[in-house]
Parts: structure tokens; sequence; C-alpha cells
């Protein structure tokens, strides 16, 4: 079913959130999409209104047999993927004292290795037709950290370090990267879709428990629309040159150029420090 008139998305995580409504998104453009998900009868509905466009397929991101098999029944099917959508994911609460560690490897598993082993079986079909675009979900909280979820950024900050050596690995071969860096919006991730620890430390009460609490708080009411968001990635993916980085909501832009100002603060205060490592004869001039 190869036909290189539209183009062909490969999304993980279609069942809620920011992956279902881009999934609907892409196939509303008339373009062909593999919807995956853990429960494939989560994203039946979505294939079932664009017939032999969607291609519904079971995908749990930690497991390497399925993964191989839903790329290669991807490419059987449409021929090749053309955009690849790491968006499958999901947060964790706790102190890191409180943090347990079957969940926190269960964590870096999805976050993390998941999105590493997709994306490697990817791969190889986009290099050999020297095109293709990458598009890694990860966070405002890739860029900034908080109480409580210290555990969630590191897989994300971990997705920012390996989207960016991606993105100069494979730019010459024709393919493009982008790190989509959502702020709160209104999916299952500080609801139904969160973990958190069943243990409490009561020194940390004020800060990661406080924390804890605001953030379940905020489920239902968070000022991102999935919908916009799946828009404003698209437009991303189909400009001449896209980003290497889209933030998205107002939250993200404003939290995001804080964390700006806040780091150019802190290196110009250390400067001096910082300059006086260096073996004096190989000092830069700065």
């Amino acid at each position: 079913m190869s036909d290189d008139s539209t183009p062909v998305w490969f999304i993980t995580g279609c069942s809620t959130g920011l992956g279902r409504a881009l999934a609907d998104a892409v196939l509303d453009r008339g373009w062909r999409a593999v919807v995956t998900a853990r429960d494939p009868q989560a994203v039946a509905d979505i294939v079932a209104r664009h017939d032999n466009r969607a291609l519904g397929l079971a995908l749990d991101v930690t497991d390497a047999r399925q993964i191989e098999k839903a790329v290669e029944a991807a490419q059987e099917y449409f021929g090749h993927v053309d955009v690849l959508v790491n968006n499958a994911g999901y947060g964790y609460l706790a102190a890191l004292e409180e943090g347990e560690d079957d969940e926190i490897r269960a964590l870096f598993d999805t976050n993390v290795f998941g999105l590493v082993d997709v994306t490697r079986a990817v791969l190889p079909g986009m290099r050999a037709r020297r095109r293709g675009h990458i598009v890694n979900i990860s966070s405002l909280g890739g860029l900034a950290a908080f109480g409580a979820t210290g555990y969630y950024h590191a897989t994300k900050f971990a997705v920012e370090g390996l989207s960016e050596s991606l993105a100069a690995e494979v730019a010459p071969l024709g393919i493009d990267v982008t790190i989509v860096e959502p702020g709160a919006f209104r999916t299952n991730w500080s609801g139904p879709s969160m973990r958190q620890s069943a243990t409490r430390i009561d020194d940390y009460a004020d800060t990661a428990g406080a924390r804890r609490k605001s953030t379940l708080d905020t489920y239902g009411h968070q000022p991102g629309d999935p919908e916009r968001a799946a828009a404003a990635i698209i437009e991303a993916v189909r400009s001449e040159n896209p980003p290497l980085r889209l933030l998205l909501g107002k939250v993200a832009l404003d939290v995001a150029m804080a964390r700006l100002d806040t780091l150019k603060a802190h290196f110009t205060a250390w400067r001096d420090v910082t300059l006086s490592a260096d073996y004096p004869d190989d000092r830069a001039t700065v």
C-alpha cells in the first residue's frame, strides 16, 4: 500500500492525550498513520474512522519484540515511515529519597529506553530513503526541574540530550529531529496516567509533598489544548526549516525564558571562578 503522495506518521502512545489528538489530526488531513497503543482496542475507533489510511497496532515500547513487529508491519502496510513521533511516556511523583527502584526503572524503560529502541528500529528505513523526521515528545520538564518530579525530569533531560546528538548525526542524511516541550496540557499526565511513590517522608512534606498535591490538583484544569498542540507539531514538521526545539503553551514559554535568565545570571556570577579552572597559558579570552 505504498503511496508517496501522502506522508506516513508512526505515533506511539495514542490511547489518550496528545498522541490521540495527533493521530486524529494527521488522519483528518488525509495523511496516513500507524496508530499504536499498548491496548489496540483503545485506538480502534480512530482506525475505524479512517478506513485503510490508519493502521492500528499493539505496541508496548518496553517490549523489543513488539517494537520490531510493529515497525515491520508499518513498512509492509505503507512501505515506509516518514515521521516518527515518540510520544509514549508518563510521570512519577516522589522525592528523590522516596523513589522506588522498580518504579524508577520502569519509568526509564518507557520514557528513555523505549524511545531509543523505537527510534533505532525506524532509522534504517529513513537512512535508506535519505529523508524523514523524528519528533521526540519531551517536556518543559526537560528544561527546568521542580520538586517531586525529579525522576521524571531525569528521563526528559535524557531525551533532550539524546535528541540533540541524534540531530547532529542524522542531519547530513536528510533526517530532521524536533524536540517538543509542552507545558501543562489537559491530558491524563497529572491524573490517571500519573504514578507516585507509596513512600512518604515527613521531612519532605513542605517541598516534594506539597508539589505532589499541586501537580495532581491541576488535572482537568491545565491550560494547554492537545488538539492545538497537535496542530502546532504538524506545522513544525511541515515547515521548510523545522525547529530543533518546539515549546508548547504560554507556561512553557514563560518558564523556559525565566530559566534562561537564571542560568545566565548564575554563570555570570561565577565567571571568574569558572575561568580560574583552566591552565593559565591556555585560558581563552572571553
